[in-house]
């Protein structure tokens, strides 16, 4: 039986990293390691006790346990976001490095080749959605586009455990491969429910994040009470006695 346990984890990765030369994509590794150590520090996590894989543009870390999600959430990409942007001063565009990140907190074990547990299919899934991918591309001056997983965004943001606000995060259905959840997005210095992120998930209507979207239930799903249930029939219908319409 393997070890079980819940960790604390990040996910990054570079938009167009494959477009880019070969001495950019060095300075592009260079600058994630070290931004991320920066933000580690500044946010008083000790980033010597990461286990982390790195795949070029992209770097997943699990934290140690006891790891501070606030801190996470909060300090690191404040200072992950500030760091980029010093970094991206004075660099033509095509060459700005700019990151998807995720963050999620769940099962996860170490294994024979890294580890183990839901958690870190979700967070890859969370990091590689449409989604916030479309975040990101519809934010041209943003160099940092986040999702966090429903339990960060529940757990930390919406129990006021930091000092951003859950009105800056803006909800999404998430649906990659096996996986299918809600993720909530945050581009720093942009109100992500004004950007158009079009249809960017299956099943969403009117766009991820819209009432449509988040909203959206079966239609054989129960009534919550209060509730009135309308249904309208075109034409002549013989049901003497039955009842259409329900209202509480």
């Amino acid at each position: 039986m393997g070890t079980f346990g819940r960790r604390l984890l990040l996910a990054v990765d570079a938009k167009g990293y494959g477009g880019v030369d070969v001495v950019t994509q060095r300075e592009w590794q260079e600058a994630i390691r070290r931004l991320l150590e920066e933000a580690a520090g500044a946010a008083g996590l000790d980033w010597e006790q990461w286990a982390t894989q790195v795949g070029g543009d992209s770097v997943f870390a699990v934290l140690p346990q006891g790891a501070s999600e606030p801190a996470l959430v909060d300090p690191f990409m404040r200072q992950l976001e500030a760091g980029l942007r010093i970094f991206n001063r004075n660099r033509r565009d095509e060459a700005r490095l700019r990151l998807r990140a995720a963050v999620h907190f769940g099962t996860a074990s170490p294994a024979a080749n890294g580890f183990e547990g839901r958690a870190p299919v979700e967070i890859g899934r969370l990091l590689d959605s449409r989604v916030l991918k479309a975040a990101l591309a519809a934010a041209p001056d943003a160099p940092l586009a986040l999702a966090v997983s429903a339990t960060v965004f529940n757990d930390v943001i919406g129990e006021a455990y930091t000092t951003i606000r859950p009105q800056e995060f803006r909800e999404a259905r998430i649906s990659e491969k096996e996986y299918a959840g809600r993720a909530w997005i945050r581009v720093p210095g942009y109100d992500v429910n004004a950007l158009d992120l079009g249809d960017t998930e299956p099943g969403a209507q009117g766009g991820a994040g819209s009432a449509a979207a988040v909203d959206a239930r079966p239609s054989s799903a129960p009534t919550a009470p209060g509730n009135t249930v309308v249904q309208e029939f075109n034409g002549t219908v013989h049901a003497q006695g039955a009842v259409f319409g329900i209202s509480k």
